[in-house]
């Protein structure tokens, strides 16, 4: 339903009255500028083909009516083509559903509490496989919160009744060993949302973490992604569909969670982000360095996690969706879907170069200079980091005298940033960039 314009997001993604300090969203829905659910319906031709380049040009204009969210992200994020058909698009929504069954009732065989609208917070297996009989579950402070396992009969936690036997499988030991931290950290994502006071919800978020870990054996499951996915639960509402949605936009940001014994993924993103500064704002650079900053490790959660800790609840929603729109690629789809089918397709598109029109702006900027000939393009969000550095270039230049006044003045943009701003100052940024390193 279509609100009064200039509404805040805020009515959308309500928050628990007690939670008084929680940054205000500044997100207005506009008339004539937000995409609309009418705007939205008129983009698809009667068979279903989508018009991507308007809709990310009115993306970029005023982001995304919250009630139609979860449909555009879909798209946005790669899980369906725009040149495909209503009836292909059911056709794949079906078969992944029936995917996505498959796993988690694999996931139910080996840990019954998969998929039984239940969670578990305590380790239940030691490094050895062996179960751990009487684990210290998630204390019932409030029946709405919901623990892992609900007491038996004599007050102790119900592990026995729900079969968990000595595990020899490396890969089943490995993925169980996770699902205690799984739920440590679902029970603290958006804790301020309202949505999140039903267990039923917060099961959800668990089920399809654990699935996730499950199925990606290369990273697991890894702290900050329960922020990435919480959105994608609360915008859609069939539990399979939230999934698929998580892992497309995994798909982009699993290198950041990837760990080796000598590093981190996301520390790729900070040397990047280093280098940017670097060309952009030397003297700020040269200054972090003298500080002991230079590995830029005080920006690690704002790549880790997109924004979410510096952004409202809607406003990091708000950004996502502008962002995306901004790198959105028509090849995104080709990328993802099943070798089969994207065969198929690529096979159509021969000799069909791809239409810049297509692009979000931030691609264009890439395709023309270039940038896809020898590498993948820097994602926008770390021109996101340099635009927030450069912003706050002059104050960290006179007040930072350690590494924690960067923190502390880098904090002090919590709630305070305007995400459309942010893109815009992102992408002159990117503009600048590319001409200085082109000179370099």
């Amino acid at each position: 339903m279509w609100r009064d314009p200039g509404t805040p997001a805020d009515s959308y993604y309500q928050v628990r009255p007690e939670c008084t300090d929680v940054p205000k969203t500044r997100f207005k829905i506009k008339s004539g500028k937000t995409l609309s659910v009418r705007k939205w319906q008129a983009a698809f031709t009667p068979e279903g083909y989508l018009d991507i380049s308007k809709t990310l040009s009115r993306i970029h204009r005023g982001g995304v009516h919250p009630s139609i969210r979860g449909e555009v992200w879909e798209f946005l994020l790669g899980c369906y083509d725009p040149q495909s058909t209503f009836e292909e698009r059911e056709q794949i929504r079906q078969r992944r559903r029936m995917q996505y069954a498959r796993w988690k009732e694999e996931c139910s065989q080996m840990f019954p509490v998969v998929g039984s609208g239940r969670f578990i917070t305590a380790p239940v297996i030691t490094e050895d496989g062996q179960p751990i009989q009487d684990p210290l579950v998630l204390l019932e402070t409030n029946p709405d919160k919901g623990q892992a396992l609900p007491p038996d009969d004599n007050g102790g936690a119900n592990v026995r009744g729900n079969g968990l036997e000595t595990v020899k499988d490396k890969k089943a030991i490995q993925w169980m060993l996770t699902l205690h931290q799984i739920g440590l950290d679902v029970v603290r994502t958006d804790r301020t949302l309202v949505f999140y006071e039903k267990q039923e919800n917060l099961s959800k978020l668990w089920d399809i973490l654990a699935v996730y870990a499950w199925i990606d054996t290369d990273v697991g499951y890894c702290q900050g992604m329960s922020d990435l996915c919480s959105p994608m639960i609360i915008l859609l509402e069939d539990e399979a569909d939230a999934f698929w949605c998580f892992e497309r936009l995994m798909r982009r940001l699993r290198g950041n969670f990837r760990c080796t014994d000598s590093s981190v993924g996301v520390e790729a993103q900070l040397s990047n982000l280093a280098a940017i500064t670097q060309v952009i704002d030397p003297k700020l650079h040269q200054h972090l360095e003298t500080l002991g900053g230079g590995d830029y490790l005080f920006a690690f959660r704002m790549l880790m996690v997109l924004f979410r800790r510096e952004f409202s609840f809607g406003d990091s929603l708000y950004l996502w969706e502008m962002m995306w729109a901004l790198e959105y690629d028509p090849d995104l789809f080709l990328l993802y879907e099943e070798p089969e089918s994207a065969s198929e397709k690529a096979e159509d598109s021969k000799g069909k170069a791809k239409s810049r029109r297509q692009c979000g702006k931030y691609e264009r900027e890439n395709m023309k200079n270039g940038a896809k000939n020898s590498e993948a393009p820097l994602p926008i969000s770390i021109f996101l980091v340099a635009s927030v550095l450069k912003d706050k270039s002059t104050k960290l230049l006179q007040e930072a005298r350690g590494l924690d006044d960067v923190v502390k003045i880098l904090n002090d943009i919590t709630g305070n940033l305007d995400a459309r701003k942010a893109c815009t100052g992102a992408m002159k940024l990117h503009k600048k960039y590319l001409k200085k390193a082109k000179k370099t």
